[in-house]
């Protein structure tokens, strides 16, 4: 499994062996949105801008977005999450993923944050 990358939005980002950007939030965004209820995908095949919302996920106390890290296509979902949301909750790096995304062209995950950067990061949140 490749090192997941971090944006300031608190998205995480792992490239996958088949060229795929699988997406989810950090603990620390789930941490902050509370016990997840509901959470809006995007049709696979899906052709999205960069820093268009992509998934939408309500919880009780809040409504979240995450963001297109780049210009790309919707490859799949985690349809697991229509039944299942409060899996985010539990389970934000492996059973709690969002979308898998293909980039057009380079990603830049190379631009993102490192688990370390990340925790320096939000701890001065």
């Amino acid at each position: 499994m490749s090192m997941l990358r971090y944006t300031t939005e608190h998205e995480w980002l792992r490239a996958e062996d088949d060229g795929g950007i699988t997406v989810g939030i950090s603990d620390y965004a789930q941490e902050q949105l509370g016990d997840i209820v509901f959470v809006e995908l995007p049709e696979p095949g899906s052709r999205i801008e960069k820093g268009t919302n992509v998934v939408i996920i309500e919880s009780v106390k809040t409504v979240g977005e995450v963001a297109m890290p780049f210009d790309g296509k919707v490859v799949a979902v985690n349809e697991r999450l229509v039944d299942e949301p409060e899996i985010v909750n539990a389970e934000p790096f492996a059973g709690g993923w969002l979308v898998q995304l293909e980039a057009d062209g380079d990603p830049g995950l190379d631009a993102c944050m490192d688990e370390a950067a990340y925790a320096a990061f939000i701890a001065d949140l």
